[in-house]
């Protein structure tokens, strides 16, 4: 039977952080372990995933297991990789196995190339399993769970508290939610142990609520900056003006020169989404110069003064 590979188990990479397998086994053992999972097979492909996390979940364990492969337990702690691959074979002689029911007599033998030695296949087990060969099953934390969190321009802007209602296998649930102001989209807020419930005596997971901001009718959002359209009177744009714009923080002033044309982007720094830990984004009024639909007849005689005495042509750009 070949031998089982415990990155496979787990279903992650050889290259795989210690926090990546971790993650990988709470949710396989939130899966199969048998005080959840009443499947018969649970239970075998719970001890798997266990005994897969004991080895690689140890540093020292994980790095013999890398280096020796299969055999990793029977090698003495002295040997080095090199010489062990060249006296097995580069591998290929592994730990043969008789089970018990089988005529066997429940022992390992080991072919090193250096030495043989025979070892109590129960001794092997011990400290994995306990008595009858079962798993003694430990404790299992609960899963991290994630939901999203939608929210206008103005809230994330403000922050605060926000009551949400999320559905869950037992009923819906209430949660009071503290929204730190300036939260931007794709931000994640922690609320500790609110996640999905643990095995036994284990704590629950987290929840995190991903924060989206939903389209707005004035405000357009990039990180931490802001932009809102900024119309302007021909006359404001060409002689200069003082002119009110609506932030998420309030009304500001924005200077408007002489001779500004449409597209042009007015920053007031710092009037974007505020960040408790660093710099706050800034707002951007982009100008938008607006004619009337409608003239007076006044309006009319002085728009026709002014082309017949301007020199402008704004295809030539002078």
């Amino acid at each position: 039977m070949a031998a089982t590979d415990f990155y496979q188990t787990l279903g992650v990479d050889r290259t795989a952080t210690a926090e990546e397998i971790q993650r990988a086994y709470r949710k396989l053992a939130r899966t199969y372990h048998p005080d959840v999972n009443k499947d018969p097979a649970a239970e075998r492909r719970f001890q798997d995933i266990s005994e897969a996390y004991d080895v690689l979940s140890d540093p020292e364990t994980r790095r013999r297991y890398d280096a020796f492969g299969p055999d990793f337990r029977q090698v003495p702690p002295d040997v080095d990789p090199d010489s062990w691959a060249r006296a097995t074979g580069a591998g290929t002689r592994g730990a043969r196995r008789t089970a018990a029911g089988d005529g066997g007599d429940r022992r390992v033998w080991v072919s090193s190339g250096l030495s043989d030695e025979d070892l109590d296949f129960d001794d092997l087990l011990s400290g994995l399993f306990g008595r009858g060969g079962r798993r003694e099953w430990g404790p299992v934390a609960g899963p991290d769970q994630e939901a999203e969190l939608t929210l206008s321009v103005e809230d994330a802007y403000r922050g605060g508290r926000r009551t949400i209602t999320l559905p869950g296998p037992q009923g819906s649930r209430t949660l009071e939610v503290v929204i730190p102001p300036g939260v931007v989209d794709g931000q994640r807020i922690r609320l500790g142990g609110q996640g999905g419930q643990g095995v036994g005596s284990a704590p629950p997971g987290d929840l995190y609520l991903i924060v989206r901001l939903a389209p707005h009718p004035r405000y357009r959002v990039a990180g931490r900056d802001i932009s809102v359209d900024l119309p302007l009177a021909p006359w404001e744009a060409a002689l200069g003006a003082s002119v009110a714009v609506e932030t998420p923080g309030g009304e500001a002033k924005v200077r408007v020169r002489p001779g500004t044309s449409s597209g042009k982007r007015l920053r007031l720094k710092g009037r974007g989404l505020p960040n408790t830990r660093g710099t706050p984004g800034d707002l951007f009024a982009e100008v938008r110069i607006m004619v009337p639909s409608s003239l007076t007849d006044k309006e009319r005689d002085l728009f026709k003064e002014l082309a017949a005495v301007s020199t402008f042509d704004p295809r030539r750009g002078r």
